[in-house]
């Protein structure tokens, strides 16, 4: 099969549709595996780089999709054969390279995992990029010392796809966690994942002209950034930390030496993309074993056709939990 179907971006005059049309085989870029993609999941950076966003894509037209999990369908390296399941999450895919918003994408070898065998190919893309990156945070949190003992663990835009997964990844593990989200309407949604208290977005939002806050967290996954960021790490218990892995709220804030040098705490970035691949396996492995978890709460199932739309809902700040996108 020569031909297939893609979500496909294209720009003219400075506007930006997406289609879903036929591709060739042909028109991937070379690559040491090829992969006949089954599932993929819909991330805001998908949507920012389906709109034109020349941070995340600068050529157009484009196949969008920085997640994929599918079967290989042709191999140059001994490593990986013909019918292995794979996963591909991160480095270019989607942004720069044709990503999993089509059926086949060509990636180098660099960037392939095979599947845990705890995982099914469709549970990897449920977890995806925000599933990788929540427990890129856990994990980083964990090793800075938190410890359930310790008292309530924030999540800031716990309806999200990573903060929605963080908050059943904490409460699994037995954390006391508080979910922050500006969508009222989803308390009962948040509650079912695990939370324990729901914060209203606004109340982070107070006190940003103080230097200090009360001691509160003991431990944060901040996925919004911005003011709120600061804020949170006002307001961690001594010795607490943050891990910040987005920016939805914002790229700055305005913020002192005061938290780190009178409460001795930690603000710690994460990202999921650049990391070694030796390190995603080993978050792969623990999600489908010792972290696994139940996410049918959480995910809402589509088609490429129905791509368009969910990116306008996701761009609109509309969008809850994750959506999984079937390719088959």
């Amino acid at each position: 099969m020569s031909e297939f179907k893609a979500l496909v971006v294209s720009e003219e005059a400075g506007s930006y549709t997406a289609t879903v049309s036929n591709r060739h085989i042909d028109d991937l870029p070379a690559g040491d595996v090829l992969i006949r993609v089954q599932y993929s999941s819909l991330n805001f950076k998908d949507a920012l780089s389906a709109t034109g966003n020349k941070g995340v894509t600068r050529n157009f037209p484009h196949t969008p999709g920085i997640d994929a999990a599918g079967v290989v369908e042709a191999s140059s390296v001994a490593e990986l054969s013909v019918g292995d399941e794979v996963i591909v999450t991160g480095y270019d895919l989607g942004m720069n390279t044709a990503g999993g918003f089509g059926q086949y994408i060509r990636v180098p070898a660099a960037w392939v995992l095979k599947r845990p065998k705890g995982l099914s190919l469709r549970e990897s893309m449920v977890l995806g990029t925000a599933g990788l990156t929540a427990a890129l945070c856990v994990d980083k949190l964990e090793q800075a010392g938190l410890t359930p003992e310790q008292g309530p663990v924030l999540v800031t835009g716990a309806t999200g796809g990573v903060g929605s997964i963080a908050v059943a990844l904490l409460s699994s593990l037995g954390y006391e966690v508080a979910a922050a989200t500006g969508k009222a309407l989803q308390a009962d949604f948040l509650t079912r994942l695990g939370a324990t208290q729901i914060v209203d977005r606004t109340a982070l939002e107070v006190g940003k002209d103080k230097p200090m806050l009360k001691e509160q967290w003991a431990g944060a996954v901040d996925t919004v950034g911005g003011e709120i960021l600061f804020n949170v790490v006002k307001a961690l218990r001594y010795g607490g930390s943050v891990a910040c892995c987005g920016l939805t709220a914002g790229g700055q804030f305005q913020g002192s030496v005061f938290p780190f040098i009178l409460r001795n705490v930690n603000l710690m970035g994460v990202d999921s993309v650049e990391q070694p691949l030796v390190v995603k396996a080993s978050m792969w492995d623990r999600l489908s074993v010792q972290w696994k978890l139940d996410l049918s709460e959480l995910v809402q199932e589509i088609t490429l056709d129905d791509l368009p739309a969910e990116i306008e809902r996701i761009l609109g700040g509309k969008m809850v939990g994750r959506t999984l996108v079937n390719l088959g």
